[in-house]
């Protein structure tokens, strides 16, 4: 009978053990989540261009655990010299606030293949990120500093 207790006794530790290194936390990280583009800050060159995307463009991104995406658009539907869609996505790495995106997918297909690092700050609802783009092989070199708000679930 001892030894029926004892093995029950083992048997019912090894199931409370955590065996499963895949399993993923509920846990959200802060990024995660859909985020509006407020303004977008490009410095090439010397030049700087702001760019207001809350009126004649509605720009979005997606960030879950493993995967970002952006979406882009004209809010005049395509009718006029504005017209504009832009795609892409792509695996991301983050790290305190080192963020780097790996875009595997790009309406503009030059930019496929290509990472970007860029630091990021939350504060309460507002992600604002910046950091450098550089694709030598279609002349990119820019800062890119981009601020986003949270959009509510």
């Amino acid at each position: 009978m001892r030894k029926l207790i004892c093995f029950a006794t083992i048997f019912l530790m090894l199931l409370s053990c955590n065996t499963d290194q895949n399993k993923t936390s509920d846990t959200k990280l802060p990024i995660q989540g859909t985020w509006k583009l407020l303004t977008g800050t490009l410095i090439e060159k010397g030049d700087t261009t702001v760019t207001d995307y809350t009126k004649a463009t509605s720009f979005i991104k997606i960030i879950n655990d493993t995967h970002f995406a952006f979406l882009s658009h004209d809010l005049n539907k395509g009718k006029d010299s504005a017209a504009s869609f832009v795609a892409g996505g792509g695996k991301y790495s983050l790290k305190d606030s080192s963020y780097t995106e790996h875009l595997e997918y790009c309406s503009d297909r030059q930019w496929e293949g290509n990472d970007f690092d860029f630091t990021i700050t939350i504060n309460n609802d507002t992600l604002t990120q910046k950091g450098l783009e550089k694709i030598d092989s279609i002349s990119v070199n820019r800062l890119n500093i981009e601020k986003y708000v949270r959009l509510k679930d």
